[in-house]
């Protein structure tokens, strides 16, 4: 008897954890000197995801990073930076949305967006974006154009 519930109380542990780890995804963005969208992207540049959920940039191409940006991530979000020419995965656990930007290429609107669930901070994004996109020297229209997406 003591057999039967050990296997049942092994076999309940288990399927909970495969239910855990199912419910969180990885999604990949490519770091890009040219993609579907010009020059110094990221592919895709627009994703939502689930809360929880990782992103890993991936370094396709040399010299590029991610980084989030001041003032346009969720109130309580981590930023971060991440090192050049380097893969980096981010767990993101706060709802709202997320630009982020090529650090070395920010002057050519180098920049993406990830919404975690909600837009609850989207008008603030929006209205931090009106000074961010003055530093952009091309494809100002970009981040505007990202926004709009979600």
């Amino acid at each position: 008897m003591y057999n039967t519930c050990m296997k049942k109380l092994v076999f309940a542990f288990l399927i909970s954890l495969s239910s855990f780890s199912s419910f969180s995804e990885e999604h990949v963005i490519k770091m890009l000197n040219a993609g579907k969208e010009g020059m110094m992207v990221f592919e895709p540049a627009v994703i939502t995801i689930s809360k929880g959920d990782t992103v890993k940039f991936l370094a396709t191409d040399v010299s590029h990073n991610s980084s989030s940006v001041e003032g346009m991530i969720p109130e309580g979000a981590q930023p971060w930076i991440g090192p050049l020419s380097q893969d980096i995965e981010i767990t993101l656990t706060e709802e709202g949305v997320y630009v982020y930007q090529c650090t070395p290429h920010n002057m050519m609107a180098m920049v993406g967006v990830i919404k975690v669930e909600s837009s609850s901070n989207l008008a603030q994004v929006k209205q931090k974006a009106e000074s961010y996109k003055k530093t952009f020297l091309m494809n100002q229209e970009r981040l505007d154009n990202y926004l709009s997406q979600i």
